[in-house]
This record gives structure tokens, C-alpha cells and sequence, in this order.
């Protein structure tokens, strides 16, 4: 259970974080703070995947998805941004919870390589549907390219640095049971 309440409170926590705080600006990227968090949501979901299951995680991506839509609109979001948060959040889970299924890897890599996958899904969908002129109008073209490429990084750092620790502490796992 503290998987999924670890998973359930990320979603949330980024969705906070992200309506009180300034996007931080980092040359020409743009990268709203929730996505320092977005990274260990994958990584949390993948961990709640990997006890419970791909049934039980749809569940939970549904439930997730449920607060996080409210919890945007109830700190003054608008529908379109709430619309473009869920879209992408569906997609960005659906992603990840496939790719981590189908991959024959250890873990530390299926983390990775479906977070990777969901992290871009997240941050284009969002960016475009969200903030762009086809959606709230927030980013002018010209800065969406930046916006998008920034969230991919972000994620993608933290994405590899959840995948290395997962790796060593499976390694310290695996050296415990050997040796004991």
C-alpha cells in the first residue's frame, strides 16, 4: 500500500507544486517545477506495477488521474489546461505501464526506458494541447519547442538517477542473499 500512496501523493505534489511555484527558466528552456517530480511518479508507478500488477496499476492510474484532474481545477486551472493535464497524463501512464509489461529486462532498465517514453508523451502532449496558441495561448510557438525539450530533460534526469538507485539497491538485494 505505501507504493500506491507514494504513486497517488507524487501525482498530486507535482500538480501542487507546479500551480505555486514559477517555472524555473534555464537559458531557453522552460520547465515548470512539478516536472522535477513528474520523473518519480513513472519510477513510483513502475513500483506499484511491479507488486501488484498491470490490473491493479490501471486502477490506480485511474484513481491517480481523478485527483490530479481535480486537484488542478480546484486550484484554478483552467478546463483546457485540466483537458490537456489529463490527456497527457492517460497517455504518459498507458505508455509507461506498456512498455514496462512488454520489456524483458531488470527492472532499473524497464524503469528507465518507460519512463523515457512517458516523460515525452507527458511533456509534448501537455506542452501543445496546454499551453501552446492551439490550446491555453500560455507560450507563444516559438518558446513551445524550448518548453517541451526542457520537461524532456528534467524528466529524463530523473528517470536515470531513480534507475541507478533501483539498480543498487538491487545489487545490495541480491549480495545479501548470497551472502546470507
Amino acid at each position: 500500500m505505501l507504493r500506491i500512496l507514494l504513486y497517488l501523493v507524487s501525482i498530486v505534489t507535482a500538480n501542487v507544486v507546479t500551480a505555486a511555484f514559477m517555472p524555473l527558466h534555464f537559458g531557453m528552456f522552460i520547465i515548470p517545477m512539478g516536472t522535477l517530480l513528474i520523473g518519480g511518479t513513472f519510477i513510483f508507478r513502475d513500483l506499484v506495477q511491479n507488486k501488484f500488477g498491470r490490473a491493479k496499476t490501471y486502477f490506480c492510474i485511474i484513481i491517480a488521474l481523478i485527483l490530479s484532474a481535480c486537484v488542478s481545477f480546484l486550484l484554478g486551472d483552467t478546463l483546457l489546461i485540466v483537458f490537456a493535464s489529463a490527456l497527457s497524463f492517460v497517455v504518459a501512464e498507458t505508455a509507461d505501464t506498456e512498455i514496462y509489461t512488454r520489456l524483458k529486462l531488470p527492472m532499473s532498465w524497464r524503469v528507465l526506458y518507460s519512463g523515457i517514453v512517458g516523460g515525452f508523451f507527458d511533456s509534448v502532449l501537455f506542452v501543445v494541447i496546454g499551453l501552446s496558441p492551439l490550446g491555453a495561448n500560455i507560450l507563444p510557438w516559438e518558446a513551445v519547442p524550448a518548453a517541451i525539450i526542457g520537461q524532456i530533460i528534467v524528466k529524463t534526469i530523473i528517470q536515470s538517477i531513480g534507475a541507478v538507485l533501483l539498480g543498487q539497491i538491487h545489487i545490495r538485494l541480491e549480495k545479501r542473499v548470497v551472502s546470507g
